[in-house]
Formats: structure tokens, sequence, C-alpha cells
């Protein structure tokens, strides 16, 4: 079933897109919400459909069969000069000379000559590469090449900005000043991010919203905070004194899980209790076992979400 209904928060709706090329099925019935506003995490394994499926919102090739809605109408041509696509693999003449590069591609998105040129300065500056603007690209390095292609991306101030990989080549502190400005793109703006990454920390520290996406299909959609605050039920961290084996053996069945670990000669243990086990009860028998320390709730972190999700997925569908 089609859902063509979209809210006045949503900038972009993904109902029920199949993709298939040869012998290859890269998306299979996908659906997916996207709020207005929002910083939004494309995950998944390497193949999974996500470029497929980004290619798809960029007008580059068509769905076989359902629809994708932004900004309240079905998606057509005249839409993408609201979208700005930073692809993983960058696109830059490497002959031509990095200021004369970045008008032209600043002109295609419908910037005069004055207006290209101020809002160029302006971002060259705020992203230290005013000293290459004469220099060719091929002169560049990685890092500074992702600078330009990040700049002409977001130049115009798209509805929406989509980042393949987008910290590929940089490092800590040109990713941190990256990451300042998609923020700001995002506050200042109001432009909706659409993240497709594999670094799980960046979605925790940025992401609203994620979509996790294992052999064509979409496996996980939610908010962040509640997804991890989900799949963390009955899941604590604790650190004591003594020894670990009277603390498996006191709490027997009560636990689905536990991993220890050591640190400053204090040991420490990861649980997940069974869903009947009542954590009260848990911590008085732990106190009778061993000296406990502390007793806090432990999130699961998103790079352990995907890798759990993942692995249950596939060993349902194999």
């Amino acid at each position: 079933m089609t859902i063509t209904n979209q809210t006045e928060m949503d900038i972009l709706q993904i109902n029920n897109v199949s993709k298939s090329y040869t012998n290859h099925v890269a998306l299979d019935n996908v659906s997916l919400t996207i709020p207005e506003g929002s910083i939004y995490g494309l995950l998944g394994p390497n193949g999974a459909g996500k470029t497929t499926l980004i290619r798809i919102i960029n007008h580059i090739t068509a769905p076989d069969s359902g629809e994708v809605i932004f900004d309240g109408h079905p998606l057509t041509q005249n839409d993408i000069v609201h979208i700005g696509y930073l692809p993983e693999e960058r696109g830059l003449y490497k002959k031509m000379k990095v200021g004369d590069q970045a008008m032209f591609f600043a002109k295609l998105k419908g910037l005069s000559s004055k207006q290209a040129m101020t809002e160029l300065k302006q971002w060259f500056e705020r992203l230290e590469i005013m000293d290459w603007w004469n220099k060719k690209v091929e002169e560049l390095s990685k890092g500074m090449a992702q600078k330009v292609q990040f700049i002409v991306t977001v130049l115009h101030r798209p509805k929406l900005l989509i980042f393949d990989e987008p910290f590929s080549g940089f490092d800590p502190i040109n990713a941190d000043l990256l990451t300042k400005e998609i923020l700001r793109l995002n506050k200042e703006f109001g432009s909706t991010v659409i993240f497709s990454t594999h670094n799980m920390e960046s979605v925790e520290a940025l992401c609203d919203d994620i979509t996790l996406i294992n052999r064509s299909h979409n496996i996980l959609s939610g908010n962040v905070n509640e997804i991890r605050q989900a799949m963390g039920k009955g899941r604590y961290r604790i650190s004591f004194e003594g020894a670990p084996s009277q603390l498996t053996e006191t709490l027997g069945d009560r636990i689905m899980e536990c991993r220890f670990s050591s640190e400053h000669g204090l040991n420490k243990a990861i649980i997940r209790l069974q869903p009947d086990a009542d954590r009260r009860d848990v911590i008085d028998i732990i106190n009778k076992s061993v000296d406990l320390v502390t007793f806090d709730r432990a999130l699961p972190s998103m790079n352990d979400i995907f890798i759990q999700t993942v692995e249950k997925n596939n060993q349902q569908q194999s």
C-alpha cells in the first residue's frame, strides 16, 4: 500500500520504493519519512541500498515502483535546485583553479556573479582555504578538495542537504570544523540534513532520527534516543569489588548477558536482565555476593545497535 499523506513537518517521504538492476534488488518496498529541519542518519552496510536511494532522491535514477514526496508534492527535476548533494566520490575538475571552479558551480546553482563572489569568499574564509583560491584543484589535499566540494554543495542554502560520508579524509580538527558548519546550516537556516555514514559516533552526536537499511530493506527507523532507550531496556553497567564468578553464580538465570572488564583494580560489567527480573532484587543480590560500587543504566551505542540489528536481520533472512 502506497502512503501519500504528508504532515506539515515532513520534507521528504519515501513511499514503498523499489529498484532493481540486472540480477540485483537494490531496494525492496522501502518507506521512510524525514522531518523538516531534522538531521537524519541513513545507515547500512556496504551494498545495502543507501546509494541507490540517494540517487533516487536526487532524481539521478527513477524507482521501479513507489514514489518520493518532496516538500508536499511528488519529486520532480525542478526540485533538485532545492537539494544539495555531496557524494562520497568527489567531482572537481583537477586542472581548473579552485576559485574559478567554485564560481562555475555557484552560477550553476543560480547565483549571480556578484552574489557568488560574496558568498564564496565568506565560505572560503570560514573554512580557512582563502589562500588556495588561485591554486589548481590538483594541488589540493583530499581534505582541502573536500572543503571546496562542501562549499559548492551548501552555497545556495538548499532546503535539503545530503552528505555521503562527509568526514572521509578529514583530520579531527577539520572534521570538527565541518560538523559545526553543518549544525549552523541546520539551526540558522533550517536546512534538513541527511547523513549517509558508517561513523556511528557522528550519528550519536548529530542525528535526531535514523533509518537502517540492510539487504535492500528498511529494518529500523526512529528517533535515536528512543531507539537507544528501547534497546537498552534491562541493560545496566556496574562496578564492584570481588570475584566476577561470584557475581554470575549468584545472579544465575536472572541475567541474559554479562560482559566483564576491569579498570584501575575495579571490576566492571554490563549486564542485561531477564524481562521478569526486578532491578531492586538484583541490586540486593549483587550486594550479598560482591561489594557493589556503582549500578547505572547502560544505553547501547549506535555502533552496538547497528551490529546487533544487522546480524539479527541476516540470521532471519538466511
